[in-house]
């Protein structure tokens, strides 16, 4: 399913148009990209938890020149941790 197919089934299931869907998705994904800067974590009962993971630097090797090596900086990665019984609902 892409996220325009996302879409319509969000719109066919609420009843909605394409564009309130739209503008739902968009504030939805806005509000959690600001949430995981300000390192505030976001639980969706039901559904999972929404968290920035801080990543430590490291030394890897380097894909591109095998036997080289190179420095990842530290950073701050989007983790979703989803809830037992979403992962229930699948099996």
């Amino acid at each position: 399913m892409n996220k325009n197919e996302f879409l319509r089934a969000i719109a066919d299931k609420t009843e909605s148009t394409i564009k309130d869907a739209t503008a739902f998705y968009d504030a939805f994904v806005e509000t959690v990209q600001e949430a995981m800067k300000a390192k505030d974590k976001i639980t969706l009962v039901g559904f999972g938890t929404f968290v920035a993971k801080h990543k430590n630097a490291s030394v890897r090797p380097n894909p591109q020149k095998p036997g080289e090596t190179i420095n990842v900086a530290a950073c701050e990665v989007p983790a979703l941790k989803f809830g037992k019984s979403f992962k229930d609902s699948i099996n």
